[in-house]
């Protein structure tokens, strides 16, 4: 029971984090993190039980379901002990040090800090050249800190509360997922939850679509700046990334289904007239989301959208010792392009040609945030501070604020500095190596290999859509993010069973 109960909470989640405003809202994300909270408390209540059970009958033969453990050995101590330093990082950053230490980690931090002190300025650089704004404009005031002798590594310290229970939930969820013994038939599970995510995908492009061309150009109740398809998040871009993980995602799932696998080979005429109506659909949803990626019009959404079909295409190559590469994959993008170009892309085909002057923005954001990081280069500003600290260094005029930093990683770098962002990629490199790794000990002809590519190349597509936007700021993107890294590392303890 409680096992089922873990697996409604979790498929909640996968239905509410995208259609709440991609969860970007205080209350929404407050109730994605209260999810994972209440899915770890019951997995800790099952863990318990089944250890009581155990110890008042120690005779009993051991079953799968008889004890909680790490099911594979993708997660091992180092990757343990990297996770918990980036999390020690960031409540470092919270902790009250001696002014002392703060001018020998972060001088420039001690700059400000000693200016709302004194009210002095300890050099003519405290002041970025070009910005208007003065530290004051951050919030910061003598009220911030804890004593006269006492400073923050960070220089909002609320902010990078919020941001750290943030990242100690979404890693705490991507934990959780090593650990939980799958309900029934593990494979069987595995199918259904990568099913929620393809209907709710196609559902965001159905929804988006709608909205676009019938001329409401709305997200839900909130009206939207353009007529571009963005389904129920707010940007167009938010929603281009969450489709570059769902689609290839979905594309492994139909060429996992059994009919595919075994068929494909024989030859269009034979594929064509076995395929049941069930895995015509999924390729038509397929068909669907990725017309609503090129009509949501996001440039570096639909090039990381080709390059994902290409890899997929070629990651495909000989899988059964063939030396062909996939069709299926192509089939449907060009069924989608035919289909855009009927509907009309003169919209979209004008985009890419004022690409060059959102690149200059862009340019312009990027160098103010390098100057940000040389300025905090070890421990950063802060978690979650990017979007107050860096009015102190926009060197150009724009209407409103600039609340990222057009790339995921210089953000993440200009807040946890050089230390926090070198955790962060060692991280990276080694869970997706464990990844690939556990792809290849699959057998040739296992259907899971096609879900684990599937959700690899989604991860590596969204890694290259965050060089120009933000997505691990984005609560449903990281959420559907750690999703996917944490079930291709499980691909293999998961047991296949026919649907």
């Amino acid at each position: 029971m409680i096992n089922h109960a873990i697996k409604f909470i979790l498929i909640s989640l996968l239905i509410f984090t995208p259609i709440a405003y991609a969860s970007m809202d205080f209350w929404a994300f407050s109730l994605m993190e209260l999810g994972i909270l209440f899915m770890i408390v019951l997995w800790a209540i099952q863990f318990g039980l089944v250890a009581l059970k155990r110890r008042s009958l120690t005779s009993e033969p051991k079953t799968p379901n008889s004890e909680l453990r790490i099911p594979n050995s993708q997660l091992r101590t180092p990757s343990l002990i990297l996770l918990a330093l980036f999390l020690c990082l960031i409540l470092f950053q919270m902790i009250p040090l001696p002014s002392g230490v703060v001018k020998v980690l972060s001088p420039k931090n001690y700059e400000l800090r000693n200016f709302l002190v004194t009210g002095s300025p300890a050099s003519s650089s405290l002041l970025v050249p070009g910005s208007s704004s003065r530290p004051s404009a951050l919030g910061l005031d003598s009220s911030s800190q804890p004593s006269a002798g006492t400073f923050f590594l960070s220089l909002v310290p609320f902010a990078t509360q919020v941001e750290f229970f943030k990242w100690l939930t979404l890693i705490g969820f991507f934990l959780f997922l090593q650990v939980w013994s799958f309900p029934e038939n593990r494979g069987r599970t595995l199918n259904r939850l990568v099913l929620v995510i393809f209907l709710v995908g196609v559902f965001e492009s159905l929804y988006g679509m709608f909205e676009s061309f019938s001329g409401h150009h709305q997200a839900l109740n909130i009206k939207l700046d353009d007529s571009s398809v963005a389904g129920t998040f707010i940007s167009r871009n938010y929603f281009a990334g969450y489709l570059l993980m769902v689609i290839p995602l979905s594309i492994g799932y139909l060429l996992s289904r059994e009919e595919n696998q075994i068929l494909r080979f024989r030859g269009w005429r034979h594929w064509l007239t076995s395929l049941h109506g069930k895995s015509l659909l999924v390729g038509f949803g397929v068909v669907v989301m990725i017309l609503s990626l090129l009509f949501s019009a996001s440039r570096m959404g639909i090039a990381s959208l080709l390059f994902s079909c290409g890899l997929i295409n070629l990651l495909l190559r000989s899988l059964r010792g063939g030396k062909k590469v996939s069709r299926i994959p192509v089939l449907i993008l060009v069924l989608a392009i035919l289909w855009a170009a009927w509907i009309g892309l003169d919209a979209v085909i004008s985009r890419f040609f004022t690409s060059s002057d959102d690149f200059k923005s862009r340019w312009e954001v990027w160098v103010d945030t390098v100057r940000m990081v040389k300025d905090f280069p070890l421990f950063g500003s802060g978690l979650g501070t990017f979007t107050l600290v860096f009015p102190m260094y926009r060197s150009f005029h724009i209407t409103g604020v600039t609340n990222h930093a057009e790339n995921d990683f210089l953000q993440l770098t200009a807040d946890v500095g050089l230390v926090g962002m070198g955790l962060l990629l060692i991280l990276f490199i080694a869970f997706f190596y464990k990844a690939v790794e556990g792809i290849r000990s699959l057998s040739g002809g296992d259907p899971k290999r096609y879900v684990g590519i599937g959700g690899l190349v989604g991860i590596v597509a969204l890694m290259l859509h965050s060089l120009v936007e933000a997505n691990v700021q984005i609560p449903a993107n990281a959420f559907l993010f750690a999703f996917i890294f944490a079930v291709v590392l499980r691909l293999p303890d998961v047991t296949h069973q026919r649907n």
